[in-house]
Protein backbone atom coordinates (compact mmCIF):
# COMPACT_ATOMS: atom_id res chain seq x y z
CA UNK A 1 0.00 0.00 0.00
CA UNK A 2 1.47 2.95 -1.26
CA UNK A 3 1.56 6.15 1.69
CA UNK A 4 -1.43 8.04 2.28
CA UNK A 5 -0.90 11.94 2.16
CA UNK A 6 -2.89 14.11 4.64
CA UNK A 7 -4.26 17.34 3.40
CA UNK A 8 -5.96 19.00 6.45
CA UNK A 9 -9.27 19.65 6.06
CA UNK A 10 -9.97 17.74 3.00
CA UNK A 11 -9.61 14.18 3.80
CA UNK A 12 -11.75 11.65 2.13
CA UNK A 13 -13.73 8.86 4.04
CA UNK A 14 -11.50 6.41 2.11
CA UNK A 15 -8.18 7.67 3.31
CA UNK A 16 -8.67 7.42 6.94
CA UNK A 17 -10.48 3.95 5.93
CA UNK A 18 -6.77 3.16 4.54
CA UNK A 19 -4.92 4.22 7.58
CA UNK A 20 -7.42 1.96 9.93
CA UNK A 21 -6.15 -0.90 7.71
CA UNK A 22 -2.75 -0.43 7.82
CA UNK A 23 -1.49 2.03 5.69
CA UNK A 24 1.52 4.57 5.87
CA UNK A 25 0.15 8.50 5.74
CA UNK A 26 2.01 11.41 5.62
CA UNK A 27 1.38 14.96 5.78
CA UNK A 28 0.84 17.44 3.15
CA UNK A 29 3.15 20.42 4.18
CA UNK A 30 1.17 22.85 2.32
CA UNK A 31 -0.44 24.10 5.73
CA UNK A 32 2.44 24.88 7.31
CA UNK A 33 2.37 28.41 6.70
CA UNK A 34 -1.18 28.55 8.61
CA UNK A 35 0.26 26.93 11.55
CA UNK A 36 2.55 29.38 11.97
CA UNK A 37 0.41 31.84 11.72
CA UNK A 38 -1.16 30.79 14.88
CA UNK A 39 1.68 30.35 16.61
CA UNK A 40 2.24 33.79 15.99
CA UNK A 41 -0.84 34.80 17.38
CA UNK A 42 -0.34 33.00 20.86
CA UNK A 43 2.99 34.61 21.08
CA UNK A 44 1.89 37.98 20.38
CA UNK A 45 -1.00 37.96 23.80
CA UNK A 46 2.16 36.22 25.54
CA UNK A 47 3.63 39.72 24.45
CA UNK A 48 0.83 41.91 25.71
CA UNK A 49 0.00 40.12 28.94
CA UNK A 50 -3.36 39.89 28.47
CA UNK A 51 -5.34 37.01 30.02
CA UNK A 52 -6.77 34.07 27.59
CA UNK A 53 -7.67 30.56 28.47
CA UNK A 54 -5.48 28.00 28.04
CA UNK A 55 -2.50 30.12 27.53
CA UNK A 56 -1.94 31.90 30.19
CA UNK A 57 -5.18 30.81 33.02
CA UNK A 58 -5.63 27.77 34.69
CA UNK A 59 -7.79 25.48 33.21
CA UNK A 60 -11.68 24.24 33.62
CA UNK A 61 -13.13 25.30 36.71
CA UNK A 62 -9.89 26.87 37.22
CA UNK A 63 -9.66 29.22 34.30
CA UNK A 64 -10.17 32.62 36.47
CA UNK A 65 -6.67 31.63 37.81
CA UNK A 66 -4.20 33.88 36.33
CA UNK A 67 -0.11 31.79 35.67
CA UNK A 68 2.91 33.59 35.25
CA UNK A 69 5.11 34.03 32.83
CA UNK A 70 7.69 31.75 34.32
CA UNK A 71 5.38 29.03 34.90
CA UNK A 72 3.57 28.39 31.07
CA UNK A 73 5.64 25.66 30.20
CA UNK A 74 5.12 23.99 33.89
CA UNK A 75 1.43 24.71 32.94
CA UNK A 76 1.08 23.22 29.79
CA UNK A 77 2.99 19.93 31.34
CA UNK A 78 0.87 19.47 34.32
CA UNK A 79 -2.07 19.44 32.47
CA UNK A 80 -0.98 16.73 30.52
CA UNK A 81 0.60 14.46 33.51
CA UNK A 82 -2.71 15.46 35.78
CA UNK A 83 -4.98 14.33 33.10
CA UNK A 84 -3.30 10.85 32.97
CA UNK A 85 -5.79 9.12 34.33
CA UNK A 86 -7.04 7.04 31.83
CA UNK A 87 -7.64 3.23 32.79
CA UNK A 88 -8.66 -0.26 30.97
CA UNK A 89 -7.45 -1.98 27.97
CA UNK A 90 -5.34 -0.22 25.46
CA UNK A 91 -7.13 0.71 22.17
CA UNK A 92 -6.14 -1.49 19.78
CA UNK A 93 -2.75 -0.38 17.19
CA UNK A 94 -5.07 0.37 14.26
CA UNK A 95 -7.00 3.00 16.16
CA UNK A 96 -4.34 4.60 17.96
CA UNK A 97 -2.70 4.97 14.85
CA UNK A 98 -5.87 6.39 13.48
CA UNK A 99 -6.48 8.88 16.62
CA UNK A 100 -2.49 9.73 15.88
CA UNK A 101 -3.35 10.85 11.79
CA UNK A 102 -6.78 12.44 13.17
CA UNK A 103 -4.31 14.84 15.70
CA UNK A 104 -2.03 15.51 13.24
CA UNK A 105 -4.66 16.49 10.83
CA UNK A 106 -6.59 18.76 13.18
CA UNK A 107 -3.83 20.57 14.75
CA UNK A 108 -2.22 21.20 11.26
CA UNK A 109 -5.05 23.67 10.03
CA UNK A 110 -3.35 26.15 12.36
CA UNK A 111 -6.56 27.01 14.83
CA UNK A 112 -4.98 25.32 17.39
CA UNK A 113 -1.96 27.74 17.83
CA UNK A 114 0.75 25.21 18.38
CA UNK A 115 3.93 25.30 16.48
CA UNK A 116 5.00 23.79 13.10
CA UNK A 117 7.34 21.68 15.49
CA UNK A 118 4.50 19.78 17.53
CA UNK A 119 2.96 18.44 14.74
CA UNK A 120 6.22 17.42 13.01
CA UNK A 121 7.38 15.66 16.28
CA UNK A 122 4.10 13.56 16.02
CA UNK A 123 3.90 12.60 12.50
CA UNK A 124 7.79 11.44 12.74
CA UNK A 125 6.74 9.78 15.94
CA UNK A 126 4.01 7.84 13.53
CA UNK A 127 6.56 7.80 10.59
CA UNK A 128 8.96 5.75 12.63
CA UNK A 129 6.41 3.33 13.50
CA UNK A 130 6.08 4.96 17.65
CA UNK A 131 2.08 4.85 18.79
CA UNK A 132 1.42 6.44 21.56
CA UNK A 133 -0.40 3.62 23.91
CA UNK A 134 -3.71 5.01 24.78
CA UNK A 135 -5.97 3.47 27.45
CA UNK A 136 -9.40 2.99 26.24
CA UNK A 137 -11.10 4.29 29.21
CA UNK A 138 -11.69 7.81 30.49
CA UNK A 139 -13.48 10.18 28.49
CA UNK A 140 -16.95 11.16 28.69
CA UNK A 141 -16.95 12.59 25.10
CA UNK A 142 -16.40 16.52 26.49
CA UNK A 143 -14.29 18.47 27.15
CA UNK A 144 -13.05 16.43 24.34
CA UNK A 145 -11.30 12.95 25.12
CA UNK A 146 -8.97 13.89 27.72
CA UNK A 147 -7.65 11.12 29.75
CA UNK A 148 -6.98 9.48 26.73
CA UNK A 149 -5.33 12.15 24.64
CA UNK A 150 -3.23 12.88 27.34
CA UNK A 151 -1.79 9.70 27.57
CA UNK A 152 -1.47 10.57 23.44
CA UNK A 153 0.70 13.75 24.71
CA UNK A 154 2.72 12.21 27.66
CA UNK A 155 4.57 10.03 25.06
CA UNK A 156 5.43 12.70 23.31
CA UNK A 157 6.78 14.50 26.02
CA UNK A 158 8.66 11.17 27.29
CA UNK A 159 6.11 10.43 30.34
CA UNK A 160 3.95 7.64 28.91
CA UNK A 161 4.38 4.31 26.63
CA UNK A 162 4.64 3.80 23.22
CA UNK A 163 3.56 0.78 21.21
CA UNK A 164 7.45 -0.50 19.02
CA UNK A 165 6.83 -3.59 17.24
CA UNK A 166 3.88 -4.48 18.90
CA UNK A 167 5.95 -3.79 22.03
CA UNK A 168 5.10 -1.35 24.99
CA UNK A 169 7.92 0.68 26.12
CA UNK A 170 8.60 3.55 27.70
CA UNK A 171 8.38 6.65 26.13
CA UNK A 172 11.33 8.00 26.79
CA UNK A 173 13.29 5.01 25.67
CA UNK A 174 11.30 4.82 22.52
CA UNK A 175 11.99 7.98 21.45
CA UNK A 176 15.66 7.23 22.11
CA UNK A 177 15.99 4.58 20.15
CA UNK A 178 14.11 6.79 17.14
CA UNK A 179 16.86 9.31 17.40
CA UNK A 180 14.51 11.89 18.69
CA UNK A 181 14.25 13.88 21.70
CA UNK A 182 11.12 14.23 23.69
CA UNK A 183 9.16 17.23 22.88
CA UNK A 184 9.06 20.82 25.12
CA UNK A 185 5.22 22.17 25.11
CA UNK A 186 4.97 25.69 24.83
CA UNK A 187 2.09 27.74 25.62
CA UNK A 188 -1.47 26.36 24.77
CA UNK A 189 0.33 23.36 23.31
CA UNK A 190 -0.35 20.69 25.65
CA UNK A 191 -3.85 21.56 26.35
CA UNK A 192 -4.77 21.51 22.42
CA UNK A 193 -2.97 18.05 22.30
CA UNK A 194 -5.32 16.63 25.08
CA UNK A 195 -8.37 18.34 23.98
CA UNK A 196 -10.73 16.96 20.77
CA UNK A 197 -13.08 13.99 19.81
CA UNK A 198 -9.92 12.54 17.86
CA UNK A 199 -10.21 8.94 20.08
CA UNK A 200 -14.13 9.26 19.92
CA UNK A 201 -13.88 10.00 16.12
CA UNK A 202 -11.19 7.13 15.43
CA UNK A 203 -12.87 4.43 17.75
CA UNK A 204 -16.61 5.04 15.61
CA UNK A 205 -14.65 5.43 12.59
CA UNK A 206 -12.67 1.91 13.42
CA UNK A 207 -16.37 0.48 14.09
CA UNK A 208 -17.87 1.93 10.72
CA UNK A 209 -15.44 0.21 9.23
CA UNK A 210 -15.26 -2.77 10.25
CA UNK A 211 -18.97 -2.75 9.85
CA UNK A 212 -19.25 -2.20 6.57
CA UNK A 213 -17.42 -5.67 5.63
CA UNK A 214 -19.75 -7.24 8.11
CA UNK A 215 -22.75 -5.60 5.63
CA UNK A 216 -21.02 -6.46 2.26
CA UNK A 217 -20.62 -10.26 3.79
CA UNK A 218 -23.94 -10.42 5.16
CA UNK A 219 -25.53 -9.74 1.47
CA UNK A 220 -24.06 -12.67 0.23
CA UNK A 221 -24.87 -14.93 2.95
CA UNK A 222 -28.21 -13.54 2.34
CA UNK A 223 -28.45 -14.53 -0.87
CA UNK A 224 -27.09 -17.62 -0.42
CA UNK A 225 -29.61 -18.08 2.12
CA UNK A 226 -32.01 -17.51 -0.53
CA UNK A 227 -31.01 -20.17 -2.82
CA UNK A 228 -30.21 -22.84 -0.08
CA UNK A 229 -34.02 -21.89 1.44
CA UNK A 230 -35.10 -22.44 -2.37
CA UNK A 231 -36.52 -18.61 -1.46
CA UNK A 232 -37.89 -16.01 -4.14
CA UNK A 233 -35.93 -13.44 -5.99
CA UNK A 234 -39.23 -11.55 -6.52
CA UNK A 235 -39.33 -9.51 -3.84
CA UNK A 236 -35.97 -7.93 -4.72
CA UNK A 237 -37.87 -6.75 -8.10
CA UNK A 238 -36.44 -3.00 -8.77
CA UNK A 239 -40.28 -2.05 -9.40
CA UNK A 240 -40.98 -2.48 -5.62
CA UNK A 241 -37.94 -0.86 -4.33
CA UNK A 242 -38.58 2.26 -6.53
CA UNK A 243 -42.25 3.33 -5.01
CA UNK A 244 -40.55 2.98 -1.42
CA UNK A 245 -37.81 5.86 -2.54
CA UNK A 246 -35.38 4.47 0.61
CA UNK A 247 -31.97 4.57 -1.43
CA UNK A 248 -30.65 1.99 0.86
CA UNK A 249 -33.05 -0.61 0.06
CA UNK A 250 -33.14 0.55 -3.69
CA UNK A 251 -28.88 -0.63 -3.83
CA UNK A 252 -29.35 -3.85 -0.97
CA UNK A 253 -31.90 -4.73 -3.49
CA UNK A 254 -30.05 -4.22 -6.45
CA UNK A 255 -27.38 -6.17 -4.68
CA UNK A 256 -28.92 -8.94 -4.25
CA UNK A 257 -30.28 -9.29 -7.89
CA UNK A 258 -27.02 -9.29 -9.30
CA UNK A 259 -25.81 -11.78 -6.84
CA UNK A 260 -28.45 -14.31 -7.83
CA UNK A 261 -28.89 -13.93 -11.44
CA UNK A 262 -28.32 -17.00 -13.24
CA UNK A 263 -28.99 -19.87 -10.46
CA UNK A 264 -29.71 -22.92 -11.47
CA UNK A 265 -30.99 -23.73 -7.92
CA UNK A 266 -33.62 -20.53 -8.31
CA UNK A 267 -34.52 -21.58 -11.71
CA UNK A 268 -35.70 -24.99 -10.71
CA UNK A 269 -38.74 -24.19 -8.29
CA UNK A 270 -39.68 -20.80 -10.80
CA UNK A 271 -43.03 -23.11 -11.22
CA UNK A 272 -44.54 -25.13 -9.22
CA UNK A 273 -43.68 -23.94 -5.66
CA UNK A 274 -46.86 -24.06 -3.42
CA UNK A 275 -45.50 -21.92 -1.59
CA UNK A 276 -46.68 -18.18 -1.96
CA UNK A 277 -44.19 -16.29 -0.20
CA UNK A 278 -40.79 -16.75 2.29
CA UNK A 279 -40.46 -15.47 5.57
CA UNK A 280 -39.36 -11.95 6.37
CA UNK A 281 -35.74 -12.79 6.89
CA UNK A 282 -35.37 -13.32 3.28
CA UNK A 283 -38.13 -11.38 1.64
CA UNK A 284 -36.89 -8.25 3.65
CA UNK A 285 -33.54 -8.16 3.46
CA UNK A 286 -34.02 -4.85 1.43
CA UNK A 287 -35.63 -2.92 3.73
CA UNK A 288 -33.54 -4.12 7.09
CA UNK A 289 -30.40 -4.48 5.08
CA UNK A 290 -31.27 -1.11 2.92
CA UNK A 291 -32.20 0.71 6.16
CA UNK A 292 -28.81 -0.10 7.77
CA UNK A 293 -26.99 1.20 4.88
CA UNK A 294 -29.47 4.75 5.19
CA UNK A 295 -27.97 4.65 8.55
CA UNK A 296 -23.94 3.61 7.88
CA UNK A 297 -24.03 6.25 5.19
CA UNK A 298 -25.56 9.09 7.56
CA UNK A 299 -22.91 7.95 10.21
CA UNK A 300 -20.12 8.03 7.86
CA UNK A 301 -21.05 11.36 6.74
CA UNK A 302 -21.43 12.83 10.45
CA UNK A 303 -17.87 11.33 10.55
CA UNK A 304 -15.80 12.40 8.13
CA UNK A 305 -16.91 15.83 8.69
CA UNK A 306 -15.40 15.97 12.62
CA UNK A 307 -12.83 14.16 11.01
CA UNK A 308 -12.14 17.02 8.87
CA UNK A 309 -12.65 19.78 11.79
CA UNK A 310 -10.88 20.91 14.41
CA UNK A 311 -12.59 20.79 17.84
CA UNK A 312 -9.89 21.51 20.61
CA UNK A 313 -10.92 24.81 22.84
CA UNK A 314 -9.79 28.15 22.79
CA UNK A 315 -9.82 28.20 18.93
CA UNK A 316 -6.90 30.75 17.09
CA UNK A 317 -8.32 33.04 14.37
CA UNK A 318 -4.80 34.04 12.44
CA UNK A 319 -6.66 36.55 10.22
CA UNK A 320 -8.25 38.92 12.93
CA UNK A 321 -5.37 38.15 15.79
CA UNK A 322 -8.34 36.62 18.02
CA UNK A 323 -8.31 33.62 20.37
CA UNK A 324 -12.06 32.42 21.18
CA UNK A 325 -13.09 29.96 23.60
CA UNK A 326 -16.14 27.81 22.47
CA UNK A 327 -17.49 24.09 22.18
CA UNK A 328 -16.09 22.31 19.48
CA UNK A 329 -14.98 19.32 21.97
CA UNK A 330 -18.35 18.50 23.11
CA UNK A 331 -18.46 15.27 20.95
CA UNK A 332 -22.38 15.02 20.40
CA UNK A 333 -22.06 14.55 16.65
CA UNK A 334 -20.16 11.53 17.49
CA UNK A 335 -21.98 10.07 20.14
CA UNK A 336 -25.12 10.22 17.86
CA UNK A 337 -23.37 8.47 14.81
CA UNK A 338 -21.90 5.55 17.16
CA UNK A 339 -25.69 5.05 18.24
CA UNK A 340 -26.68 5.18 15.00
CA UNK A 341 -24.56 2.35 14.21
CA UNK A 342 -24.77 0.29 17.13
CA UNK A 343 -28.02 0.25 16.09
CA UNK A 344 -27.20 -0.89 12.56
CA UNK A 345 -25.04 -3.44 14.16
CA UNK A 346 -27.76 -4.90 15.92
CA UNK A 347 -29.45 -5.66 12.83
CA UNK A 348 -27.42 -6.82 10.67
CA UNK A 349 -26.56 -9.95 12.96
CA UNK A 350 -30.75 -10.30 14.21
CA UNK A 351 -31.53 -10.73 10.80
CA UNK A 352 -28.86 -13.39 9.69
CA UNK A 353 -29.47 -14.98 13.22
CA UNK A 354 -33.31 -15.34 11.86
CA UNK A 355 -32.32 -16.92 8.56
CA UNK A 356 -29.96 -19.57 10.34
CA UNK A 357 -32.76 -20.18 12.63
CA UNK A 358 -34.91 -20.85 9.71
CA UNK A 359 -32.40 -22.81 7.90
CA UNK A 360 -31.74 -25.32 10.52
CA UNK A 361 -35.77 -25.66 11.18
CA UNK A 362 -36.77 -28.79 8.93
CA UNK A 363 -40.81 -27.05 8.69
CA UNK A 364 -39.22 -23.24 7.80
CA UNK A 365 -36.32 -24.66 5.02
CA UNK A 366 -37.51 -28.05 3.78
CA UNK A 367 -33.49 -28.97 4.82
CA UNK A 368 -32.41 -31.65 7.15
CA UNK A 369 -32.58 -30.70 10.69
CA UNK A 370 -29.67 -28.81 11.73
CA UNK A 371 -28.52 -29.27 7.88
CA UNK A 372 -27.26 -32.34 8.84
CA UNK A 373 -27.71 -35.51 6.22
CA UNK A 374 -27.94 -38.16 9.68
CA UNK A 375 -30.12 -35.75 12.22
CA UNK A 376 -30.25 -37.77 15.31
CA UNK A 377 -26.67 -38.97 15.38
CA UNK A 378 -25.68 -35.67 14.87
CA UNK A 379 -26.49 -32.52 15.76
CA UNK A 380 -25.14 -30.53 13.26
CA UNK A 381 -25.57 -26.75 13.31
CA UNK A 382 -28.17 -27.35 16.35
CA UNK A 383 -25.71 -24.95 18.41
CA UNK A 384 -23.81 -22.90 16.61
CA UNK A 385 -27.68 -21.55 15.84
CA UNK A 386 -27.63 -21.02 19.77
CA UNK A 387 -24.11 -19.32 19.19
CA UNK A 388 -25.61 -16.53 17.07
CA UNK A 389 -28.63 -16.00 19.22
CA UNK A 390 -26.55 -15.16 22.11
CA UNK A 391 -24.35 -13.12 19.86
CA UNK A 392 -27.82 -10.91 18.93
CA UNK A 393 -29.09 -11.04 22.54
CA UNK A 394 -25.83 -9.44 23.67
CA UNK A 395 -25.37 -6.61 20.72
CA UNK A 396 -29.13 -5.46 21.63
CA UNK A 397 -28.02 -5.12 25.06
CA UNK A 398 -24.85 -2.86 24.04
CA UNK A 399 -27.22 -1.16 20.95
CA UNK A 400 -28.77 0.68 24.09
CA UNK A 401 -27.75 4.75 23.37
CA UNK A 402 -25.13 6.39 24.79
CA UNK A 403 -25.87 9.24 23.87
CA UNK A 404 -29.01 10.21 26.18
CA UNK A 405 -26.51 9.94 29.39
CA UNK A 406 -24.71 13.15 30.54
CA UNK A 407 -22.44 12.84 34.14
CA UNK A 408 -21.97 16.50 34.86
CA UNK A 409 -17.69 16.60 35.54
CA UNK A 410 -15.06 19.35 36.65
CA UNK A 411 -17.40 20.98 39.57
CA UNK A 412 -20.16 21.48 37.16
CA UNK A 413 -18.05 23.34 34.74
CA UNK A 414 -18.86 20.73 32.26
CA UNK A 415 -22.40 20.18 33.17
CA UNK A 416 -23.64 18.25 30.14
CA UNK A 417 -21.41 15.40 28.10
CA UNK A 418 -21.81 13.39 25.47
CA UNK A 419 -20.40 9.52 26.28
CA UNK A 420 -19.11 9.32 22.64
CA UNK A 421 -16.04 7.27 23.69
CA UNK A 422 -17.97 4.69 25.19
CA UNK A 423 -20.70 4.84 22.44
CA UNK A 424 -17.83 4.71 19.97
CA UNK A 425 -15.75 1.99 21.97
CA UNK A 426 -18.46 -0.22 21.93
CA UNK A 427 -18.57 -0.73 18.37
CA UNK A 428 -15.66 -2.88 17.60
CA UNK A 429 -17.17 -5.61 20.23
CA UNK A 430 -20.56 -5.51 18.42
CA UNK A 431 -18.87 -5.50 14.91
CA UNK A 432 -16.99 -9.07 15.82
CA UNK A 433 -20.31 -10.20 17.15
CA UNK A 434 -22.36 -9.64 14.10
CA UNK A 435 -19.22 -10.71 12.29
CA UNK A 436 -18.87 -14.43 13.92
CA UNK A 437 -22.72 -14.19 13.36
CA UNK A 438 -22.58 -14.07 9.73
CA UNK A 439 -19.72 -16.51 9.77
CA UNK A 440 -22.91 -18.59 11.26
CA UNK A 441 -24.99 -17.74 8.22
CA UNK A 442 -21.65 -18.35 6.09
CA UNK A 443 -21.20 -22.17 7.16
CA UNK A 444 -24.97 -22.81 7.18
CA UNK A 445 -26.33 -21.43 3.86
CA UNK A 446 -23.36 -23.05 1.81
CA UNK A 447 -24.44 -26.43 3.51
CA UNK A 448 -27.72 -25.86 2.89
CA UNK A 449 -27.14 -24.93 -1.12
CA UNK A 450 -25.11 -28.19 -1.03
CA UNK A 451 -28.24 -30.18 -0.40
CA UNK A 452 -29.50 -28.89 -4.17
CA UNK A 453 -26.44 -30.70 -5.86
CA UNK A 454 -26.04 -31.00 -8.34
CA UNK A 455 -27.76 -27.91 -9.12
CA UNK A 456 -25.83 -25.09 -8.98
CA UNK A 457 -26.37 -21.36 -8.06
CA UNK A 458 -25.13 -18.33 -9.19
CA UNK A 459 -21.29 -17.59 -10.66
CA UNK A 460 -20.76 -14.94 -7.55
CA UNK A 461 -22.75 -16.72 -5.19
CA UNK A 462 -20.50 -20.16 -6.21
CA UNK A 463 -17.56 -18.03 -6.32
CA UNK A 464 -18.39 -17.15 -2.64
CA UNK A 465 -19.12 -21.00 -1.75
CA UNK A 466 -15.46 -21.91 -3.05
CA UNK A 467 -14.39 -19.49 -1.11
CA UNK A 468 -15.86 -21.63 1.62
CA UNK A 469 -14.94 -24.71 0.60
CA UNK A 470 -11.11 -24.20 -0.30
CA UNK A 471 -10.99 -24.28 3.59
CA UNK A 472 -13.96 -25.60 5.13
CA UNK A 473 -15.23 -28.89 4.23
CA UNK A 474 -18.66 -29.98 3.51
CA UNK A 475 -20.47 -30.93 7.42
CA UNK A 476 -21.01 -34.67 6.64
CA UNK A 477 -20.67 -35.94 10.12
CA UNK A 478 -20.30 -33.41 13.84
CA UNK A 479 -16.78 -32.60 14.40
CA UNK A 480 -14.92 -29.65 15.91
CA UNK A 481 -17.24 -27.02 15.10
CA UNK A 482 -15.10 -23.77 16.72
CA UNK A 483 -12.61 -24.13 14.03
CA UNK A 484 -14.97 -23.81 10.89
CA UNK A 485 -16.41 -21.02 12.75
CA UNK A 486 -13.40 -19.27 13.08
CA UNK A 487 -12.06 -19.58 9.70
CA UNK A 488 -15.60 -18.47 8.20
CA UNK A 489 -15.49 -15.49 10.32
CA UNK A 490 -12.30 -14.55 9.27
CA UNK A 491 -13.49 -14.60 5.50
CA UNK A 492 -16.07 -11.95 6.95
CA UNK A 493 -13.67 -9.53 8.55
CA UNK A 494 -10.89 -9.54 5.88
CA UNK A 495 -13.44 -8.59 3.97
CA UNK A 496 -12.43 -11.77 1.54
CA UNK A 497 -16.14 -13.16 1.14
CA UNK A 498 -17.20 -10.15 -0.18
CA UNK A 499 -14.03 -9.75 -2.66
CA UNK A 500 -14.84 -13.36 -3.57
CA UNK A 501 -18.10 -12.65 -5.43
CA UNK A 502 -16.74 -10.24 -8.03
CA UNK A 503 -19.56 -8.12 -7.70
CA UNK A 504 -19.40 -4.26 -6.54
CA UNK A 505 -21.32 -4.58 -3.27
CA UNK A 506 -22.52 -1.12 -1.69
CA UNK A 507 -20.85 0.74 0.85
CA UNK A 508 -20.37 3.83 2.94
CA UNK A 509 -17.78 5.15 0.30
CA UNK A 510 -17.46 5.30 -3.38
CA UNK A 511 -16.10 2.67 -5.18
CA UNK A 512 -13.21 3.98 -6.72
CA UNK A 513 -11.88 4.60 -3.02
CA UNK A 514 -12.78 1.71 -1.91
CA UNK A 515 -9.67 -0.78 -0.06
CA UNK A 516 -8.83 -3.57 -1.07
CA UNK A 517 -10.12 -6.35 1.01
CA UNK A 518 -7.09 -7.55 3.22
CA UNK A 519 -6.20 -8.74 6.75
CA UNK A 520 -5.24 -6.11 9.42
Amino acid sequence: MEPRIIVPGSVPLALWRDIYFGADATLDEGSREAVGAGARVVAAILGRDTPVYGINTGFGRLASIRIAGPDLAILQRNIVLSHCCGVGEPLSLPVSRLVVALKVASLAQGASGVRWAVIRHLADCFGRGLVPVIPGQGSVGASGDLAPLAHLAAALIGAGEFWVGGERRPAAEALAGAGLAPLVLGPKEGLALLNGTQVSTALALAGLFETERVFQAALVTGALSVDAARGSDAPFDARIQRLRRQPGQIAVAAALRDLLAGSAIRASHLSGDERVQDPYCLRCQPQVMGACLDLMRGAAATLEREADGVSDNPLVFADTGEVLSGGNFHAEPVAFGADILALAICEIGSMAERRIAMLTDPALSGLPAFLTPKPGLNSGFMIAQVTAAALVSENKSRAMPASVDSIPTSANQEDHVSMATHAARRLLPMAANAANVIGVELLAAVQGCDFHAPLRSSDPLERARACLRSEVPRLDDDRFMAGDMARATAMVVSGRLAAAVGAELPGVASAEHAVEAEGH
